[in-house]
């Protein structure tokens, strides 16, 4: 008897454990599934960035790649992986390193929705020798990503033959990778220059609204050396560059575009708003925004539309219109809305805000339920007048009072001038 008990007692044990982890995974799995209905309802469902693609022949549903994700995107549902949350992955892509089994393609864009990414190697060279893509604009929009790259750009090109010119590399942008890449170039003791089109550092993160939350990771910059951050404000991530700038002195020459690359022989000419330079190589970091997504409406061209908010207290006591579905969008009208006497519109064309930050969803919904703000779901701007704006929605319109329209709809990526150059450009559509 006591024989047959020591052989019971173990297995036993191993029974209930495995009775525990099942109820465990079916709890778990429900709770995945929920999250990933609730997302479908809302029309949560496009990614906005790079993001995982699970082989289900292949995933052992080890559930590494959840515990790996920063944001919490990924759930594990009937014991594989799978994007529950689409809209809250940024392209981290720290889940593909982490899955045992190498279940996990990282992709862009959806079959819905398609992106444009250069061509590059795994320098960032384009297919064009010598000139070199990093950061947002290749498709990576996250700061450590953009900062890794362009320094990693640097390397590459410091290692490129000398050519007969003024320059060893002009560097166009200075965001993130920007600021590496100039960083990169003066510590390897490379002949370059760095041109921004705007008055200061930080490339898409100058065009945040106040107080706007960024998320980022621990990074290394040249010269510098690490940055250790999570999630901080637009302010104190533009002060940290500020800081960068006074402790390196990097040759970043601000308010000065790029209008043009020309080819000579071994060698190029960046054409910029204030002259003209001869350079080996060309290290473009100029971000996605590219020229700000017009809305087509009638009376667009009045001085009260503009394309990004700066400082909100200027529209205090104003009728302020707010048009577009992402995080800005909702933050630029946030932030209005907390001026006194203002009222704040936010009209999107979509049914669901399905770019946006967790955090960012909540705080509308806060300023909804309090009046501070009004939103019209699929809605586009029909009209602008002096002192009022038409809103198309469904089969009517909609006519609100108006002092003031900011458009928050993004940008056109610059392929046309990339094609000009002669860079391949492909649509990706998760594949």
């Amino acid at each position: 008897m006591s024989e047959l008990i020591y052989y019971l007692v173990p297995l036993l044990l191993v029974f209930v454990s495995i009775r525990l982890y099942v109820r465990a995974g079916r709890k778990r799995s429900g709770l995945h599934s929920a999250i990933l209905q609730e997302a479908v309802e809302a029309g949560l469902t496009e990614p906005p960035s790079l993001h995982p693609v699970v082989d289900l022949s292949v995933c052992m549903g080890s559930g590494a790649c959840v515990r790996a994700c920063p944001e919490k995107a990924l759930g594990i549902i009937d014991g594989k992986g799978v994007l529950i949350n689409p809209t809250h992955c940024i392209g981290h892509g720290a889940c593909a390193p982490a899955c045992p089994v190498g279940a996990i393609r990282l992709v862009f864009g959806t079959a819905k929705r398609g992106v444009d990414i250069p061509q590059v190697t795994p320098d960032f060279e384009t297919n064009v020798p010598g000139i070199f893509i990093a950061g947002e604009l290749g498709g990576m929009g996250l700061i450590r990503n953009a900062v890794r790259q362009g320094t990693r750009a640097i390397e590459a090109i410091a290692k490129r033959p000398r050519a007969k010119a003024d320059f060893d590399v002009v560097i166009v942008g200075a965001g993130p990778a920007g600021i590496s890449a100039s960083l990169a170039a003066k510590e390897a003791g490379l002949r370059y220059v760095t041109i921004e089109q705007e008055d200061s550092l930080g490339g898409t993160t100058y065009h945040y609204p106040r107080n706007k939350l960024v998320m980022t990771a621990p990074m290394k910059l040249p010269l510098v050396g690490e940055i250790r951050l999570r999630e901080v404000s637009k302010e104190q991530l533009m002060d940290i560059w500020l800081g960068v700038l006074e402790k390196a002195r990097p040759n970043i020459r601000f308010g000065e575009r790029m209008e043009s690359i020309v080819p000579e022989t071994g060698a190029f000419v960046v054409k910029s708003s204030r002259g003209a330079y001869r350079t080996s190589s060309v290290l473009l970091a100029i971000g996605r925004r590219g020229t700000p997504r017009k809305l087509g409406a009638s009376g667009e061209e009045q001085s009260k539309v503009v394309y990004r908010l700066i400082e909100a207290d200027q529209y205090r006591r104003r009728k302020v219109l707010v048009v577009g579905g992402g995080d800005s969008a909702l933050e630029a009208a946030l932030d209005v809305s907390e001026e006194p006497g203002t009222t704040v519109t936010l009209s999107y064309r979509g049914r669901a805000f399905d770019r946006v930050k967790p955090k960012n969803r909540a705080r509308l919904e806060e300023a909804i339920a309090s009046c501070r703000i009004q939103q019209i779901l699929e809605s586009t701007v029909r009209e602008i007048g002096p002192d009022k704006v038409i809103l198309a929605k469904g089969d009517g319109t909609v006519e609100l009072p108006n002092d003031a329209v900011i458009v928050c709809a993004g940008g056109e990526l610059p392929t046309p001038m990339l094609k000009k150059i002669g860079i391949q450009v492909e649509t990706h559509y998760g594949t």
